[in-house]
């Protein structure tokens, strides 16, 4: 087995402590947090991590694959990168990093709308391969002119977010002013002081803003102001009638995001989507919803011939993947992994995350004698 990675931070427990010690408090809470109690946050792992997979020892076995097609497209692996807000908040550039280590490992990098990358320097850095997600503007020409962009940049999958109607309730990101409207407070300012690599690397890179919205956001907002402006224009919540103009409009592959329910699965199949991620946004918007896996089994179990079926939330390693795999997923995304492994190692971060991820998940095949990802649900116990 080809280790590539330092094997210094051979796991994510490794590459959390050592985010936790580089990155400002507010920033890794940002991070690490879920809504309210946690509780579906804990969840997703913990249930996640009850599927039990059974090796096959005494057969013929040729060696694993990871390789994967999804959508026209074969990457090297069956993860990507999932969209993340604000990533240039929790470790400077850190989407540059995540873009260029997509590239190198041949994997989906997502770009959010509020991250601080645009769209054009995603599609740059990955080659015209960066899939972007849209947070619904309230407007339709403001919606229109985004989307035309990102067909410009030859995105090849829109990713529509329907998963935050409403903002979660973060007690961690009230403390630290990171709610709507943001603010700086001298506890922040503290704390950066106690992160040199960060403060240095965020006077390198500038003060992180939202850089797809750059060219619709007035000039000189104070961060209150910033606040409201994003209240005002992004509304999370969709229906029927504010989908189908984007599906008439968007000519690529179209994703629904945050699918928890068979009822929305259904519906995305019926308004002409392509795949939908199930997901509960990393267990950042309902801490009373289910673990992402639960759903997932069962969306397989009814759809999987109708609609492409992936999967984010919970996963934190090699067995995580495969776990979601075997339980139906075609292909998986994380987030905070690779958030942790850029908090930890800066430009080394998404490299090394990406190689771990992919060792681990070869070793699981191996194990299991399992040739090809697309088998793994014939191994699940």
């Amino acid at each position: 087995m080809a280790f590539d990675f330092d094997t210094k931070y051979p796991s994510m427990e490794d590459l959390r402590a050592k985010a936790y010690k580089k990155m400002p408090r507010f920033a890794f809470e940002y991070l690490d947090g879920g809504c309210n109690e946690d509780i579906n946050l804990h969840r997703n792992t913990a249930e996640l991590r009850e599927v039990k997979l059974k090796p096959r020892y005494i057969r013929e076995y040729k060696g694993a694959n990871l390789k994967t097609t999804l959508f026209g497209k074969t990457y090297d692996a069956p993860f990507g990168v999932a969209p993340v807000g604000l990533q240039g908040l929790m470790w400077p550039n850190s989407p540059e990093i995540l873009a260029k280590a997509a590239l190198k490992h041949n994997l989906p990098f997502i770009l959010s709308t509020v991250t601080t990358m645009n769209i054009e320097r995603a599609s740059e850095l990955t080659n015209g391969n960066a899939w972007f997600q849209l947070y619904n503007p309230a407007e339709d020409t403001l919606r229109n002119n985004i989307l035309d962009r990102a067909a410009a940049a030859e995105v090849p999958v829109l990713v529509l977010l329907c998963d935050v109607p409403t903002f979660g309730y973060r007690p961690r990101d009230f403390r630290n002013g990171l709610a709507l409207p943001p603010k700086m407070t001298l506890a922040n300012i503290l704390q950066i002081l106690g992160r040199p690599h960060w403060a240095i690397n965020t006077l390198k890179y500038g003060t992180p803003t939202f850089e797809t919205l750059k060219p619709y956001t007035p000039e000189g907002l104070n961060l209150k102001q910033l606040g409201q402006f994003m209240d005002q224009t992004f509304s999370g919540r969709l229906n029927e009638e504010r989908i189908k103009p984007i599906r008439d409009k968007w000519k690529g592959k179209l994703i629904l995001k945050g699918v928890a329910s068979e009822e929305d699965a259904l519906a995305a199949i019926r308004l002409g989507f392509d795949g939908i991620i199930v997901s509960n946004h990393g267990g950042r918007q309902l801490d009373a919803g289910e673990a992402a896996i639960a759903p997932l089994k069962r969306i397989s179990e009814k759809y999987n011939d109708q609609i492409t079926i992936m999967m984010d939330s919970g996963m934190r390693s090699g067995p995580d993947i495969a776990r979601a795999l075997a339980s139906g997923a075609e292909f998986t995304f994380l987030g905070r992994s690779f958030m942790y492994g850029v908090g930890a190692l800066g430009n080394k971060g998404g490299n090394h995350t990406m190689a771990m991820l992919k060792t681990q998940l070869q070793q699981v095949l191996e194990q299991l004698c399992c040739e090809k990802v697309t088998d793994l649900p014939n191994f699940i116990l």
